[in-house]
């Protein structure tokens, strides 16, 4: 299938190129800074086109003779205080302008991803995810188009937000405040996630389907920082905060360069993110656990790193 893939250049954008060009699909990863592209250009079957997707001529041009077009764009938070406008641009007004060029132009598969508890709870970024999936339900069920949503949970990998973002927290601070310590969490590998698109892409039971995706384990917010802080081998409190300061502490850093968190995502967190009807099983898929998988590029504390740390001190890495 020829694809175009809008938020290809992130995160997940670059790992889902790879699976899918192992299959002989070809991709057109749209990105509005083609120079910082450079690694996914590189991949057999992959272009890189720079325009800017939220122009919807421009987007009808091209998606123009493709078969399917693939939905990653995402924001966490908004980088002003713009009252939910910037999720909205991105979660809902440049879902509707990619519904209309896939129309348009009859690239009839349309697979999203959003996230899990999409519509529920007051923020703003799980609010205009569901204004997303509502629409592409809807023109699903007038026959216009076959498509599909993704739910993950919080997705990890080597290169992730997530755990990295924590880390770097954990390696600055001696103290670290958590706001909703309690929070629950189904950490999902990056790597199970493009394995479901590539499933999902071509299979007519997931057409009109929600699909939630969940990794092997549940984590309460607290415990997963306090693992990530043992595995980076650091020496660092983690102090759970109550509800009045987390909210105090979102507020706080709204007004903080780079928005490390927000009131926005205090609101998310008051909903646990973790699966209702885990798509994993139906899909023939067996998710990794985040803890066997994590260590593997977090740090030097696990019993591997220990142990070979032990043998280069003593000197017998030679033997």
């Amino acid at each position: 299938m020829k694809i175009l893939v809008l938020g290809g250049s992130g995160f997940v954008g670059g790992h889902l190129a790879r699976r899918l060009s192992q299959d002989g699909h070809q991709l057109t990863i749209a990105t509005r800074y083609a120079p910082g592209c450079r690694d996914l250009a590189v991949i057999p079957a992959v272009t890189v086109r720079q325009f800017d997707p939220h122009d919807g001529d421009e987007l009808v041009r091209q998606l123009d003779g493709h078969d399917a077009a693939i939905n990653l764009v995402g924001i966490l938070n908004e980088r002003i205080a713009g009252g939910g406008k910037g999720f909205r641009r991105a979660h809902v007004e440049l879902v509707e302008k990619l519904i209309d060029a896939c129309v348009h132009t009859g690239a009839r598969r349309l697979i999203h991803m959003s996230a899990l508890n999409a519509g529920q709870g007051d923020s703003q970024y799980l609010k205009t995810r569901g204004e997303a999936e509502q629409m592409v339900e809807e023109v699903f069920r007038q026959g216009k188009l076959d498509t599909t949503v993704m739910r993950p949970s919080t997705i990890f990998g080597p290169d992730d937000s997530f755990l990295n973002r924590f880390a770097g927290l954990l390696k600055i601070s001696p103290v670290l405040p958590l706001a909703r310590p309690q929070a629950r969490f189904a950490p999902v590998y990056v790597g199970d996630v493009v394995e479901a698109f590539a499933r999902v892409l071509e299979r007519p039971e997931s057409f009109g389907r929600i699909h939630e995706l969940c990794g092997g384990e549940e984590w309460a917010m607290i415990d997963l920082v306090c693992w990530l802080r043992d595995q980076l081998g650091l020496k660092r409190a983690v102090v759970g905060l109550p509800d009045a300061l987390g909210r105090l502490q979102g507020l706080a850093f709204d007004f903080v360069p780079g928005k490390p968190f927000s009131s926005d995502n205090y609101k998310s967190l008051l909903v646990d993110s973790v699966c209702t009807d885990n798509a994993f099983g139906e899909l023939g898929m067996e998710p990794w656990p985040m803890s066997e998988l994590a260590p593997a590029w977090l740090g030097t504390n696990t019993r591997q790193h220990r142990y070979q740390r032990y043998r280069r001190q003593a000197r017998r890495d030679k033997e």
